[in-house]
This record gives C-alpha cells, sequence and structure tokens, in this order.
C-alpha cells in the first residue's frame, strides 16, 4: 500500500542522511571519538500473529485455512537517539504480510468442484519505544574516545499504530440457501497498539553492530460491515528478527 511504502521510505531515507558522520567518527583503531549519539537499521524477521479472534476462528473453520498460514516474513527500519547512556528512544516501521489460496472444507459446488477463495492479512506496525541497555553499552578511554562493549542485552516498550488489511475474495455458500455466489470482503484501517521487546547486540566494530529482537504486539479492530457479525480481529501477535545497525 502507498502508506507503507511511504512510512518505510521516510524511516530508510533518515537514517541514510545520518549514516555518514559513523565514518568520520572510526578511527579504524576499534574506537569512536565519541559516544554515539544515536543509531539507524534494517532488519528482517518473522511474525507470527495471535490470529485469536472469532472472525480468525471462522475462517480456519470453514475454509482449509489454519492459524500458521497466517504468519509471514516480516521487515522494516528504525531510527533511534541516545536519551541517556543506557537509554534510546526509538522510531520503528516494519511490514508483514500474507495471502493464502483456500477452499471450503465442508461444501462442494454442483459440478462437484471445490469452492475456492484467497485470504489477505497485511500488518504495518509504526511505533515509539523506550529501548534500555541492561549493561553498559562502551567505555570512554580519556576525553576523545569510546570503545564499544562486544555484547550488550537490553529490554524495552513502546506504543504506536498499526495499519492492517484483511481481505477475502473467491466463491462463498449463503448459509440460508446454499448458493454459491462471488464476493469481495475487506476491512483496513488504523488501530492504536502497543509492544514490549527485548534483545541482544553483538558489535562486530566500533561504527556497526547486528542486532536479534523479540517484540510482543497489542492491538485490536473492530472489523468493517462487510464483516457482520464479527466482533474484533485479532492485530496481536509475536515478530522475531534480525538485523544491523550503523552508530552515528
Amino acid at each position: 500500500m502507498p502508506v507503507r511504502a511511504a512510512l518505510l521510505a521516510s524511516v530508510v531515507a533518515a537514517a541514510l542522511a545520518v549514516a555518514q558522520p559513523v565514518r568520520a567518527q572510526d578511527s579504524g583503531d576499534g574506537f569512536l571519538f565519541q559516544r554515539p549519539s544515536g543509531s539507524w537499521s534494517l532488519h528482517g524477521g518473522f511474525a507470527k500473529p495471535s490470529a485469536g479472534s472469532d472472525l480468525f476462528s471462522f475462517t480456519t473453520t470453514n475454509l482449509t485455512v489454519s492459524r500458521g498460514d497466517f504468519s509471514a516474513l516480516d521487515y522494516g527500519a528504525d531510527l533511534a537517539f541516545a536519551i541517556t547512556p543506557r537509554l534510546d528512544l526509538v522510531l520503528d516501521v516494519s511490514h508483514s504480510g500474507m495471502s493464502k489460496g483456500s477452499e471450503f472444507r465442508n461444501f462442494v459446488d454442483n459440478n462437484q468442484l471445490p469452492i475456492q477463495q484467497t485470504t489477505s492479512f497485511q500488518r504495518t506496525p509504526v511505533t515509539l519505544s523506550a529501548r534500555y541497555y541492561l549493561t553498559a553499552r562502551g567505555r570512554q578511554i580519556g576525553h576523545y574516545a569510546w570503545v564499544p562493549n562486544r555484547i550488550v542485552p537490553y529490554v524495552g516498550a513502546g506504543a504506536g499504530a498499526m495499519n492492517y488489511g484483511f481481505d477475502q475474495k473467491g466463491d462463498w455458500v449463503d448459509n440460508t440457501t446454499l448458493a454459491v455466489f462471488p464476493d469481495t470482503f475487506h476491512s483496513s484501517g488504523w488501530a492504536p497498539m502497543a509492544q514490549l521487546l527485548a534483545g541482544v547486540e553483538w558489535s562486530m566494530g566500533p561504527g556497526w553492530a547486528l542486532r536479534t529482537e523479540a517484540r510482543y504486539l497489542t492491538a485490536g479492530a473492530t472489523p468493517s460491515s462487510d464483516f457482520p457479525g464479527f466482533h474484533r480481529i485479532d492485530l496481536s501477535g509475536v515478530n522475531t528478527n534480525v538485523g544491523f545497525f550503523v552508530r552515528f
């Protein structure tokens, strides 16, 4: 979607704009000339939605879709600013999405052929989080040299908004007449969300490092009028990712 693409592009552009000062700070001898003021990163991983609400239950009960089918690859970028030596403020944008073809489990059409449809589910969280490091990220040597520690764990929490889309397109069965009809059902929008996170950073040099992270996201939305009778779309889930970041 254009909104998701624009959000990801804006974060990456901001990250690239601040990447150049890293070269000036990197002495080439395993230290920076000063404590970093922030970082930017790119990351990718796996998103596993909870898929716990009645709309997902209806889908998995009646169609050949399992809860695991809603899982998808996840990718994103973030921009962090150091508030204190152990605390960062982080703006993050990520995206995950899936599309799964299916058929009714208990019905076929008049020609004894499967009644087929496609279900798609997209999520794009935009969050502002606080990331707290459990140990010092590095040490100051004299007035001009800062040496990063090799391994640093952290925890964090944040809030924001999630853009989502849930779509089902294909052929369906009327519960009253058992007639088969084509239709498309769509629900999308923004929903408030919160998240908890934990991870570990491995410094590969004075200016850059690798990061692995796990997040628990909680969010939910009221479905559109295309889905009458359903109470909620569960947007919660667990994301895991690995990425690299550059200090500036």
